[in-house]
């Protein structure tokens, strides 16, 4: 299987199949409301807007997995990305980014780039980066601020 190959629930329950994407360079993060590393969504949203035209898109994942810091249910979520941080990239819904109820796009995603200390996600706001073919290139710890991902986005896009 491939990128292209999984889909996923979006806040508005319309399932999307990520070969929607096709073309475009891909972050996928997984996200919490309540986290220190929350105000990441701030530069993920800039990047999103200055790229997005280029080819850019973002997918975020709320996940409550770690330290419950993302306890609301879909609508809240989606409310206080758009209410605190003008949050405009898609959303999905809540999911699970480890364990037996992982999500499939996760499991695959981790087994394509691994971590420091293997494949698991550690924390809120693990970055994967994922270029116009499909391909899993980086992915960038929690604290990997998102403009220190720019570089290696303008090299995808061209």
């Amino acid at each position: 299987m491939v990128f292209y190959d999984y889909s996923a629930v979006k806040m508005n329950g319309t399932e999307v199949k990520m070969d929607e994407f096709a073309g475009q360079v891909v972050i996928v993060v997984n996200t919490a409301s309540k986290c220190g590393f929350t105000p990441q969504f701030e530069g993920l949203e800039e990047l999103y807007k200055k790229y997005k035209d280029k080819g850019l898109v973002i997918l975020g994942f709320p996940c409550n997995q770690f330290a419950a810091q993302d306890p609301g249910d879909n609508k809240e979520i989606e409310g206080f990305c758009k209410l605190n941080y003008g949050v405009t990239f898609p959303m999905f819904q809540k999911i699970d980014v480890n364990g037996d109820n992982e999500h499939p796009l996760y499991t695959y995603l981790k087994s394509e780039q691994k971590g420091t200390l293997g494949s698991k996600i550690k924390w809120n706001f693990t970055k994967f980066l994922i270029d116009r073919e499909g391909n899993v290139v980086d992915r960038y710890a929690p604290t990997v601020e998102p403009s220190k991902m720019e570089k290696d986005i303008v090299k995808l896009l061209g």
